[in-house]
């Protein structure tokens, strides 16, 4: 994971996962800019149009979500609140 975080050019993982992520970085620099060839080349990969249509959904709510938490000043929880939240949905789901 942190190979990936890292780079994920060089990080060892396959070159489908790399199609992936390169599509995604290009959709958070230039998004107005995505081409018919940009999707292409992710199918190419194999990406079904329904996994490339989640990655974008997915990609896209966390641009919204972290532009609307740094707008609002809403802080992060701390690591332990994570570990906890994490440890509860494990057993219990999102059902508090």
């Amino acid at each position: 994971m942190n190979a990936v975080l890292a780079d994920y050019r060089t990080a060892p993982v396959d070159d489908k996962e790399k199609a992936l992520f390169a599509f995604i970085e290009r959709m958070n620099a230039q998004s107005n800019l995505i081409q018919r060839q940009d999707v292409d080349r992710v199918k190419a990969a194999g990406w079904s149009e329904e996994a490339i249509y989640d990655a974008i959904t997915v990609c896209a709510l966390f641009r919204f979500y972290n532009a609307w938490i740094d707008a609002t000043g809403v802080h992060d929880m701390p690591a332990d609140a994570y570990d906890v939240a994490g440890k509860r949905m494990a057993a219990q789901g999102y059902v508090r």
